[in-house]
């Protein structure tokens, strides 16, 4: 008998992946990286946490306050502390001076802090993202989960390229793999309420996401100059501040919803792997 992933906690603790699950989010984001580095992206890898100023300077506080989660190191002046009931009292902890990103793309930011880009840059990567949601669902909904993007920074017109090219990607794959993807308008308020980007964000939506059966698996956004100016970041030969977009893929999501589809993980392997084999 095969063991599933058990349930999520009621803190939304994630499942430990069994054998043929863990083979099937594997295949799903090599197809994703494949994807990336056909498109000319290169990869790096961020950190799991960050300071909290770094995230501070993306207004993550301010605008996701409702997902923020930070973490802390325990207070030892006392002795160790015991935690009770499965948790540890606001009195044990320092002060936390680490955040939990809620996406992963962060990192690309952070990465070209201050920098000058020679040209048009592509950049993927994966991380652990964090959100403190108000239910969980198991695979769908979890505190901890993985998250795959690429990230276009530079010109205007290459951030919307990436956007138009891997939105006809992920329709066409979707299709193959029979799980008729729905591409909704989204709201990701990176912009001030009052500013001039909100009301642009308004009229012409930032950020489109695919859902499959109301479920969220993949998003295109574009943030303009947001981060570029948060973090510096400058086209070469170009005035202002470099434009960036991305495209994010929850892998836990894809792993329910290919499940769901084809009856097992090992099905939904062979469905990836022929999807991505006739789209090649």
């Amino acid at each position: 008998m095969t063991a599933g992933p058990a349930p999520a906690t009621a803190t939304g603790a994630p499942a430990v992946l069994g054998p043929d699950e863990t083979d099937l989010l594997r295949e799903l984001d090599a197809v994703l990286t494949g994807w990336a580095r056909a498109a000319g992206a290169r990869e790096i890898l961020p950190p799991p946490v960050y300071p909290v100023s770094d995230l501070e300077k993306f207004d993550v506080y301010t605008n996701f306050p409702h997902l923020a989660l930070v973490a802390a190191p325990l207070d030892l002046t006392d002795g160790p502390p015991r935690p009770a009931g499965g948790r540890f009292a606001r009195a044990d902890l320092q002060e936390p001076r680490l955040g939990l990103p809620h996406a992963t793309c962060f990192g690309a930011y952070l990465y070209y802090e201050g920098a000058e880009l020679a040209g048009d840059t592509l950049v993927t990567l994966v991380n652990r993202c964090f959100r403190n949601e108000d239910h969980y669902v198991p695979l769908r909904r979890l505190t901890s989960f993985q998250m795959r993007e690429i990230v276009a920074l530079g010109s205007f017109d290459h951030t919307q390229r990436l956007l138009a090219d891997f939105t006809a990607r992920i329709t066409a794959f979707g299709a193959a793999l029979g799980i008729g993807l729905e591409r909704e308008a989204a709201a990701d308020p990176f912009f001030e309420n009052g500013g001039a980007r909100a009301l642009m964000s308004r009229l012409s939506p930032v950020k489109y996401e695919f859902q499959a059966g109301g479920l969220a698996i993949a998003s295109v956004n574009t943030h303009r100059n947001f981060f570029g100016e948060r973090c510096r970041i400058r086209l070469a030969g170009e005035p202002g501040h470099a434009f960036t977009s991305c495209v994010a893929f929850g892998l836990e999501r894809w792993l329910a919803v290919l499940t769901d589809a084809h009856g097992s993980a090992p099905r939904a392997l062979e469905a990836v792997r022929e999807a991505a084999a006739a789209l090649a």
